[in-house]
């Protein structure tokens, strides 16, 4: 299913796109991947001809990278030398038409560059960082200048417009976008299965940083239903895939709980991987509080698992309103326990209305919006 977006061929005055980015290629979690997926889409495009982007990140070897985008690694070394790769890349020839703004916080230095070539500029938005105002007057006043707001889904897009000043019409929703043939629906790793102490379960699973400053992603709530859950299914185990300092607490959860036994903890899997821990799951479940839109729900489906996701926050737009998975309030325990009962009594099986997200629909829609702006 390629969905009917309009024409996106009209002549385009944006030849040439600086980019300034938090991360991308050589970066970990969900903002760099759709930032890469940006760039790909961005270098697709034959009317456009160079995107040059700066990031301020990098934390892991470099993807490949496409032709068309010149990545300056030299930017990353601090705050100075962000600047300065910068002010070289508005110096250098041809000079960027459009300047693509990855996060709030950089968009002082994407009005300032706008306001010295004299050419708009677009704001991506994603989730909590744009949930309520920002804490920076700065950030607040040179986001009022921004020429139009790309927003990752529209739970996401409708917190902001409550505080923000945009009208709907000055905003696209671009979703996250998943390569399918990238995963699929395998065979059960059981040398893995053993590794974690899993064979023989039926296993539901949530992969995500594991934030103890956050703790938005709702392992804990999973690991506070398992009792319940295991009187329903004896042979049930609980698999957390991710790593970071929340991982102690919910350990100790865990073990109170006397479900310490059925609680696995994989740990950071790389991006090649994650089909391999996909596999191992029956169900995915991730009751998340803060999730901006829930990329990892795509990925999930893409290898044929029944999901379960929050109905507070854009995680619901990656299940498309419900209607390629359950919505659940995470604070409703019944309505969770009976949710994963659900969703393990179903067949893996790829969804057709997950082509909604398709690479070629996400690429359309940016470039779309790239010639609005």
């Amino acid at each position: 299913m390629i969905v009917d977006i309009g024409e996106t061929r009209e002549p385009l005055p944006v030849r040439n796109i600086l980019a300034l980015v938090t991360d991308a290629y050589g970066g970990t979690g969900g903002i760099a991947l759709f930032n890469r997926d940006v760039m790909a889409a961005l270098a697709l495009d034959p009317a456009i001809d160079k995107i040059r982007c700066i990031p301020r990140v990098i934390s892991a070897p470099l993807e490949p990278i496409p032709a068309k985008v010149h990545f300056d690694v030299s930017a990353t070394r601090g705050a100075c030398a962000y600047m300065i790769a910068v002010f070289r890349a508005i110096r250098s020839r041809p000079k960027p038409d459009l300047i693509y703004c990855a996060h709030i916080n950089l968009a002082p230095v994407a009005w300032l560059l706008s306001k010295l070539l004299g050419i708009p500029w677009s704001l991506c938005i994603y989730g909590m960082e744009v949930w309520q105002p920002s804490a920076s007057w700065l950030s607040r006043h040179c986001l009022q200048t921004a020429h139009r707001i790309l927003s990752i889904s529209q739970f996401t897009l409708d917190r902001f417009l409550q505080w923000a000043p945009f009208a709907p019409g000055q905003c696209d929703l671009i979703p996250n976008a998943v390569r399918q043939n990238q995963f699929g629906i395998l065979p059960k790793d059981e040398g893995l299965l053993d590794s974690l102490n899993l064979s023989g379960r039926k296993i539901i699973m949530t992969m995500g940083r594991l934030d103890p400053s956050e703790q938005a992603k709702g392992f804990d709530h999973i690991i506070a239903e398992m009792p319940a859950l295991l009187q329903e299914l004896p042979d049930l185990a609980y698999l957390i895939v991710g790593s970071g300092g929340d991982r102690p607490r919910l350990e100790a959860m865990a073990k109170t709980l006397g479900v310490s036994e059925r609680v696995a903890f994989a740990g950071f899997v790389s991006e090649a991987d994650k089909p391999r821990y996909f596999a191992l799951a029956d169900a995915y479940v991730m009751p998340s509080k803060f999730e901006g839109f829930g990329f990892v729900f795509l990925e999930a489906m893409a290898c044929g698992l029944p999901v379960v996701a929050s109905a507070i926050d854009g995680g619901r737009d990656a299940l498309l309103q419900g209607e390629l998975g359950q919505l659940v309030d995470p604070a409703d325990k019944p309505g969770l326990r009976n949710a994963i009962l659900t969703a393990l009594r179903q067949p893996k099986a790829v969804p057709d209305a997950l082509q909604y997200f398709a690479f070629e629909n996400f690429a359309a829609r940016l470039q779309k919006a790239i010639r609005r702006a």
